[in-house]
């Protein structure tokens, strides 16, 4: 039997090759060319015009390069504007208030280094993180972490005290140097409350950490010398919480007032004139960071890292538009999400940033 013919070829012909436009108005398809030498600031200058992924991390820069440049006197002037910043000076030097978040698996890995950076010269000027993103900085004050491997037995590892992040190695040992250290600070914090009446909150018991880690390689030492505030909405979902737990059998009372920093964190959105929010992660961070903005009718920037989709309704997975429904992103702003693995990407939006920017970043 032979095959069947189109019955009129040439209306055939004209659907494969519909008449389109010649040119369009956009950005041309293109790569970088090694011929021209290894040179990663035009490898990645190059991923504005590449596509896919690469594409959105091209378009997360120039947001967080747009952050770092932004000054008041860059803006249209507002009438209380000269209430607000009576001085040239005042106008010159405000900065867009940026809100850094990311989950603890960043600092659970070599991501930690890159955070630290930021706070260290004082380039972010507040952290929403979880308990794990807390504990395992000062762990590895402690003790090291190690690289393992995704696939390796759990039962195994669980006999020989070990846990598994992905792949990395989290002795137990490590947990207990973790103890050793915050037991103390805990009895500290706590006979000051009888004595004094000071009531903690998460940011408070994390800047008092900071202190008394005394460690340079710790992102929270630094927060607490350059007064970053660091808010931990859950502080107890994790080892912090496990501590905190064992120390209330012998002394019951001790008290953490996170209402205290849901009213410092909505404050700094609140009255920033401009915010910008780096999320690397979903979950608590992300929420708690755009809800903040909210208070403010929306962030004027806006990049998310994660791997979510929005399939399940999940806020770790929403695609930034669905924030601007809420109110969290202002309805005029470019946000980007980069669909990626945050290790893989991360180092290089800091890269091509905060230090290709180092002097317009760091703070005084």
């Amino acid at each position: 039997m032979e095959p069947a013919t189109p019955t009129n070829e040439d209306e055939s012909k004209k659907n494969l090759y519909l008449q389109s436009a010649e040119y369009l108005d956009k950005p041309v398809v293109k790569g970088y060319d090694f011929n021209e030498g290894l040179d990663y600031n035009k490898v990645f200058a190059s991923y504005l015009n590449t596509g896919f992924q690469a594409t959105n991390l091209g378009l997360a820069i120039e947001s967080v390069n747009e952050m770092i440049k932004w000054r008041l006197k860059d803006e249209p002037h507002k009438e209380d504007d000269d209430a607000k910043y009576p001085t040239q000076a005042d106008k010159d030097n405000l900065r867009c208030t940026i809100f850094l978040g990311y989950t603890s698996n960043m600092a659970s890995c070599g991501m930690r280094e890159y955070i630290r950076y930021l706070c260290q010269h004082k380039m972010v000027d507040c952290i929403v993180t979880t308990t794990g993103g807390i504990e395992e900085d000062f762990m590895k004050c402690l003790a090291p972490h190690y690289i393992g491997d995704f696939y390796l037995d759990g039962k195994t590892l669980r006999m020989q005290g070990l846990n598994r992040i992905g792949n990395l190695i989290v002795p137990n040992m490590n947990y207990c140097k973790l103890e050793s250290f915050m037991v103390p600070l805990i009895e500290e914090m706590h006979k000051e409350q009888q004595a004094k009446g000071t009531i903690w909150s998460p940011s408070m018991i994390i800047n008092r950490m900071g202190q008394a880690i005394n460690n340079e390689e710790s992102i929270y030492y630094w927060c607490w010398k350059n007064n970053i505030p660091v808010f931990s909405p859950a502080l107890t979902d994790g080892a912090i919480g496990d501590i905190i737990y064992f120390y209330s059998y012998n002394n019951p009372g001790f008290i953490v007032d996170i209402a205290k920093d849901i009213r410092l964190l909505n404050d700094l959105a609140l009255h920033a004139r401009k915010t910008g929010m780096i999320i690397v992660g979903g979950g608590v961070i992300k929420h708690h960071i755009c809800n903040a903005n909210l208070m403010r009718n929306g962030a004027d920037y806006s990049v998310f890292i994660n791997t979510a989709v929005d399939a399940d309704g999940s806020d770790s997975g929403a695609r930034p538009d669905e924030a601007v429904s809420w109110g969290k992103i202002k309805m005029d702003a470019h946000p980007v999400k980069v669909w990626a693995e945050a290790t893989l990407v991360l180092p290089i939006l800091i890269g091509e940033t905060f230090v290709r920017n180092f002097e317009l970043a760091k703070r005084v």
